[in-house]
């Protein structure tokens, strides 16, 4: 047993050593050498500012650092997708903070950068906490402005979210600290406040050369949208700083005279460790992702020790459903059992699969939380639903439908950790992506799809057979198992954590050692919002 948990524990850190490998390289933006022209022009880079604006540069939680991971390469690629996004303290108050890396492309927005941006607003509004936008881009990435500035989630949803965050009360301020142009020059100004450092910061709807074009004019960029003339003349600024640090100093003196806001009243109490150390937790995820362990131990490493009150534990036993604590706030927890269990009926019952004796505790697990203002948070390893003609006939849809009906319409903050897999209807039930949680946060041992790659590549091999078949060309054995080979890799391939972080699809791959401080932070920016609605699950079907 010692063994299979170093084995196991071997597996999960090398997979993480891998992911940070990428997540370094990814701090350095464009490049050392771009980093030093940075430099030279007087200015921070964009990681440097974070850490000169927050508090403690060593408590900041990072948002989508490995967007666009492989993505654009013809291109060039877009590391961190040219933007850095934390949540951390500004002031002793907790901020989003969006800062545009001008080392890759000058800042210029790729389809994931308005993505990721756009993600960052959310968040924002979500927990009603202000954000700070360190501005420095070339605006919207012209060989790819197909992708990015005509649909509903593009580049103008950015500026539409500027509106409806300052009609919420949502605190905005822009530092323009370097160049800011045409469509990209309405999201500083449409922030409620804007500072502007001289020299380096400029902010146009077209640059000298585009306006020279259009109307035949000749003017420098200084004297068509310097500081001087924001400051001086059009008004557009409110602040004029001599540069970065002063830029940042201004920020933290601006957040610092804010007042404080209702809260949503979640539940804290003194913080006490896990029964088991959270830094021994990586050795409990099996290294074969198919293999079963328990969950408990999970959370014996995760909630406060002697805090859990577990909710019809007996019944319904591939979900764990529990009252418990983590770092003190007060949470209810839905996690997938991995472990073979016994029904109430003596039936053995695969673990990672959801029953309908499962889902019917979860719904009304949920419906619980809900009603006394406890956050969920949702440990994932699914593998889906149960199936075959005894589920079906037990009404395992209906079954599995009120419990997504119950996470959906759930209007305390949810948070989603997925720790394993992440399959079909699982991902939903399980408060997946579409589900709104306020984070959701994966570790190195996640995969996301609709199903096994196993599964899949056999079913895709089925239409492949069958499609050979009509058109005359059966397939040998060797033909076959080639095949099966390459559709797995490739279908799998897109299950991998780094894909879906690529996509945003995760908030931040995360160190399983971490996860209490993520769950900890998460519910702490959510208590700054208000829970305004009440929880109504609409007409079931009994």
């Amino acid at each position: 047993m010692k063994l299979e948990n170093e084995i196991n524990k071997d597996a999960i850190k090398i997979a993480w050593a891998a992911l940070q490998d990428r997540v370094r390289k990814n701090k350095l933006g464009g490049g050392k050498s771009r980093l030093k022209k940075l430099e030279k022009q007087g200015k921070l880079s964009a990681r440097q500012r974070i850490n000169l604006l927050v508090d403690d540069p060593k408590n900041i939680f990072e948002i989508g650092s490995l967007a666009a991971e492989n993505m654009y390469k013809n291109h060039g690629g877009c590391p961190s997708a040219g933007v850095v996004v934390v949540v951390s303290k500004i002031s002793g108050k907790h901020c989003v903070i969006v800062a545009n890396d001008a080392t890759v492309k000058a800042g210029a927005w790729f389809p994931m950068t308005a993505k990721k941006n756009l993600r960052a607003q959310e968040i924002s509004m979500e927990n009603r906490i202000p954000i700070i936008y360190l501005v420095d881009s070339a605006g919207i990435y012209l060989p790819l402005q197909d992708q990015i500035f005509a649909d509903k989630e593009d580049f103008g949803r950015i500026f539409r979210n500027n509106a409806k965050m300052s009609s919420m009360g949502i605190v905005q301020i822009a530092a323009i600290m370097g160049s800011c142009v045409a469509g990209g020059a309405y999201l500083p100004i449409m922030s409620d406040e804007a500072i502007i450092v001289e020299n380096t910061g400029s902010i146009f709807l077209a640059g000298s050369y585009l306006v020279k074009a259009a109307i035949g004019e000749d003017v420098d960029n200084e004297f068509l949208g310097g500081a001087d003339i924001h400051s001086s003349i059009s008004g557009v600024t409110d602040y004029k700083v001599e540069d970065d640090p002063a830029a940042l100093k201004k920020i933290r003196s601006l957040i610092e005279k804010m007042g404080s806001q209702k809260k949503a009243g979640l539940q804290r109490t003194q913080s006490i460790n896990p029964i088991l150390d959270v830094n021994e937790i990586y050795g409990i995820l099996p290294k074969q992702r198919n293999q079963p362990y328990d969950t408990y131990n999970i959370l014996n490493h995760l909630v406060d020790a002697d805090s859990m009150d577990e909710y019809k534990k007996e019944y319904g036993q591939t979900l764990i459903t529990t009252y418990a604590k983590i770092d003190g706030w007060s949470v209810g927890i839905i996690a997938n059992q991995r472990k073979v269990v016994k029904s109430k009926t003596g039936e053995m019952q695969f673990g990672g699969v959801i029953y309908g004796d499962s889902a019917d505790k979860a719904t009304r697990f949920i419906a619980n939380c809900n009603q006394r203002n406890i956050p969920l948070v949702f440990l994932q390893d699914v593998t889906g639903f149960m199936v075959g003609s005894k589920a079906e006939h037990g009404g395992i849809i209906k079954d599995g439908a009120k419990m997504v009906n119950a996470v959906a319409n759930s209007v305390v903050p949810k948070f989603t950790i997925i720790m394993g897999n992440s399959f079909g209807a699982g991902n939903y039930a399980m408060c997946g992506k579409a589900y709104d949680p306020r984070l959701i946060l994966a570790w190195p041992t996640a995969k996301i799809a609709v199903m096994g790659g196993s599964q899949a590549a056999n079913v895709l091999l089925q239409i492949e057979k069958s499609s050979s078949k009509k058109s005359g060309k059966l397939l040998d054995k060797e033909k076959e198992s080639k095949l099966l080979k390459k559709i797995q890799s490739n279908y799998e391939e897109k299950t991998e954590v780094l894909y879906a972080a690529s996509q945003l699809w995760v908030d931040e791959v995360i160190d399983p050692a971490k996860t209490r401080s993520w769950i900890s932070i998460g519910i702490e920016i959510a208590n700054n919002s208000p829970i305004l609605e009440k929880f109504n699950m609409g007409i079931l079907q009994v």
